[in-house]
């Protein structure tokens, strides 16, 4: 018996109020906000974060692979889920696959992850864009899920997993060839209409394989582009609770919704609840679980969706590629090493330090020699700094340093058990940074060169 054993989400710092973008075009007041990537974050960092979110609270789970998801890959040809597997520290024989490209490939992976064997841990993550002023921009958001799958002898399920059907249909819904920034839709009614007779079809399939009743559904979650499509289907299938979809407060995460209401869904969820889940893509995908005990996530979804911060239009617009500013009066960065980046791997991605073996001293970034005579040369062990929690001794704002969002927050972090480090803080404004602050690390991208991207970490204030 399979299904879902974890689940963990992450929601970025900053929220654009969509009544600053009414007001810049003086257009009719919208209700609510959408989150926002910052400038230093991508869909890898998301879905890093979600799954790291996933881990930390149990040390024992070692999934057998990494399924990464998303429709905007910072990477074309090169896996990016090996950048996840590296940040996560996973051991090389763990598998890692990219499944990108379609909207629709993030609800595939869990389908064949609830069909497969071993441990599977599903990182789905997406960065929504669309152009000035229009309802892809307004509606959007931004954010990770991490779902990991497995069996009864793998831990107590969260959910399990029911049955399910699938409808596919070749049709012009929305589309985006790769140079594009932005999806582009056919004409509303035509695709409501389509969808409205696969549903029903999907529906009645999936019941009849989950050999449930309609009224035997406690909630309904849908996932999809299109508003009104999803308003119809609530309607037309009449379970009692339909979950509410975050448009409010998120907005629509493309690649990541299906995951990321589930991970909603399964946080309030009562045991022996029934919980469906429609994806609207490209065809129907409908996935039927029960629920289990309750989860107690380290950090839930509703937390993160209460403490994000603003950020304004103007800084979106710079953020989201839709507005050129001046660079910084400095030389551009070079590409980073590839020797230099594989020999450092475990400080680069894993934010692993050295710890002397005899005086405990640790040393950021990690050496072969310890500053302690005391300790041996060559006998350093590894410490692992990534979870740990650190306080700003000093810092400086610096307005002249490179940056793609100066200025930049430089700060001397001393961490708990040891351990002191010049780092970059970032999800803070400048006036709101204070000595003696609580920081906790996060793996960001400092810039990108010759189309490789620097992916190092940064800390983040404790909120």
């Amino acid at each position: 018996m399979r299904g879902i054993l974890r689940t963990a989400a992450y929601i970025p710092y900053r929220r654009l109020e969509r009544a600053e973008i009414s007001e810049f075009f003086s257009s009719p007041t919208s209700e609510g906000q959408r989150s926002v990537a910052a400038h230093d974050e991508d869909t890898v960092t998301m879905a890093f974060e979600a799954a790291r979110l996933l881990l930390i609270a149990q040390d024992n789970l070692r999934p057998s692979a990494l399924w990464f998801s998303t429709a905007n890959p910072p990477y074309m040809e090169k896996t990016n889920a090996n950048v996840i597997h590296s940040a996560l520290q996973l051991p090389e024989e763990t598998e890692a696959f990219d499944f990108g490209g379609g909207l629709k490939s993030s609800i595939g992976a869990l389908k064949t992850a609830l069909t497969s064997t071993g441990q599977i841990l599903l990182a789905q993550s997406d960065m929504r864009n669309g152009l000035p002023s229009g309802e892809d921009e307004r509606n959007s958001g931004d954010g990770a899920a991490a779902l990991l799958v497995g069996d009864e002898t793998d831990g107590t399920l969260l959910a399990r997993y029911m049955g399910g059907s699938s409808i596919t249909k070749e049709f012009i819904d929305r589309w985006r060839t790769p140079e594009d920034k932005a999806s582009k839709t056919w004409e509303s009614r035509f695709v409501e209409s389509t969808y409205s007779t696969l549903v029903s079809r999907a529906w009645d399939n999936a019941l009849s394989n989950a050999g449930l009743k309609p009224d035997t559904i406690d909630t309904l979650v849908l996932a999809g582009q299109n508003q009104r499509v999803k308003k119809q289907v609530a309607q037309t299938l009449g379970v009692n609770r339909v979950l509410d979809d975050l448009s409010l407060s998120v907005g629509n995460t493309g690649s990541a919704e299906s995951a990321l209401l589930l991970v909603s869904a399964l946080e309030n969820a009562e045991p022996k609840e029934k919980i469906a889940l429609c994806s609207i893509t490209d065809g129907v995908e409908i996935l039927i679980f029960e629920a289990g005990d309750a989860q107690k996530n380290t950090s839930p979804l509703e937390d993160q969706i209460a403490k994000g911060g603003p950020v304004t239009y103007r800084k979106f617009l710079q953020w989201k590629g839709m507005l050129q500013v001046q660079p910084p009066n400095r030389p551009s960065p070079t590409r980073i090493s590839a020797a230099a980046a594989v020999r450092e791997s475990d400080w680069k991605h894993g934010f692993i330090a050295s710890r002397g073996d005899r005086t405990g001293l640790i040393h950021m970034p990690p050496s072969r020699i310890s500053v302690n005579e005391g300790d041996q040369i060559d006998a350093m062990e590894q410490e692992p700094m990534s979870n740990k929690v650190g306080v700003v001794a000093t810092f400086t704002v610096d307005h002249l340093v490179y940056s793609e969002n100066p200025p930049v927050i430089f700060a001397v972090v001393d961490f708990d058990g040891g351990g002191r480090i010049p780092i970059e803080v970032t999800d803070v404004d400048p006036d709101d940074v204070t000595i003696g602050m609580q920081v906790a690390p996060t793996f960001r991208k400092f810039f990108t060169a010759d189309g490789i991207h620097n992916y190092f970490w940064k800390v983040r204030p404790v909120r």
